[in-house]
């Protein structure tokens, strides 16, 4: 397993990152109530001390206050810290349906950049593959005008199909930029991305998966148990899989990955993400909201399992295929 990536032309970084939706959101997550950003403070600083150093947000993430912490955590960072790798940075370019002009992607980015503190960012993406008035051709030239520009080092896109990443591609190469990363839904429980093309373009195109949602929202870490089922809360109520029978169905699978965890000393959680990692071209980017968390993720770091626990996984979770 690669002990370090690349995204387009950015320096290696460990192949995982933090995902940063809740940092500054109290509508979808309890930002506010049940942590605030002296919490958050704290999981950056564990998070560059563990050799993470790869922050992905996006200007919607909590209305741009994910970027603004983010921003201020940069700025505020200890100097006794000691980090292996600079920090990186990711942000995204919603494509909102009045964004009809390529200026629309300028001035958004002049806005992220306004809010993260920084003259540029290590890659910059298109949340979704909508494109409504501005055409897809156009809105990669005007992010490809960007790196020219030097604002962004790399270009990605997210939630993309197949098709819709290979036209991408070929729209940037005209312009001699790769497409560097697709960011996806990708976890043990969600592997979509294996049967539907997007897995086999992204390596035949040399693209980075970003896989977010990697513990299927706490679903991998075996915190949730039909032993000790109480009735979800929040998102997760309305989600099937958080349900007594759902919990059932999911134990097989901690179960695998306690079994091999143990060879290791290492918990579920470290398990499954260490699998996505050695797929190759993936780099998980779990939320964390505390140290602890960081700390937890980071665990899947450094080792390497055998193909036969591998493909043992693999077996345990081809139903979710």
């Amino acid at each position: 397993m690669a002990n370090t990536i690349r995204i387009g032309a950015n320096d290696a970084i460990a192949p995982l990152g933090i995902g940063t939706w809740a940092w500054g959101d109290s509508l979808f997550w309890s930002y506010g109530k049940d942590y605030a950003a002296a919490d958050l403070q704290e999981a950056f600083n564990a998070s560059l001390e563990a050799g993470v150093s790869f922050f992905d947000t996006a200007e919607i993430y909590g209305l741009g206050e994910s970027e603004r912490l983010l921003g201020r955590f940069m700025q505020q960072q200890a100097a006794p810290v000691q980090i292996a790798a600079p920090v990186q940075i990711a942000t995204k370019y919603f494509p909102l349906p009045w964004r009809f002009s390529t200026t629309a992607v300028a001035d958004a980015l002049t806005a992220s950049l306004k809010r993260l503190q920084v003259p540029s960012v290590a890659l910059y993406q298109v949340h979704w593959p909508f494109d409504f008035f501005m055409g897809q051709k156009a809105l990669m030239n005007a992010l490809a005008d960007e790196v020219q520009q030097g604002r962004i080092k790399a270009i990605g896109v997210s939630n993309y199909s197949a098709e819709q990443m290979r036209q991408a591609h070929q729209f940037l190469a005209e312009r001699g930029v790769p497409l560097a990363v697709n960011q996806m839904q990708y976890s043990l429980l969600a592997r979509q991305i294996e049967q539907n093309g997007v897995m086999t373009a992204a390596r035949e195109l040399g693209v980075v998966i970003l896989a977010y949602s990697p513990l299927a929202q706490g679903l991998l870490t075996g915190k949730y148990t039909p032993e000790n089922y109480t009735q979800p809360t929040g998102a997760r109520r309305l989600d099937p899989k958080f349900s007594q029978s759902g919990l059932q169905k999911l134990a097989p699978v901690i179960e695998v990955l306690k079994a091999v965890g143990a060879t290791y000393d290492r918990t579920p959680a470290q398990v499954a993400l260490n699998w996505l990692i050695a797929q190759g071209n993936v780099i998980p980017i779990p939320g964390a909201k505390t140290a602890s968390q960081v700390r937890q993720n980071a665990g899947a770091l450094g080792w390497s399992m055998t193909e036969v626990e591998r493909t043992q996984i693999d077996l345990a979770t081809r139903s979710w295929l």
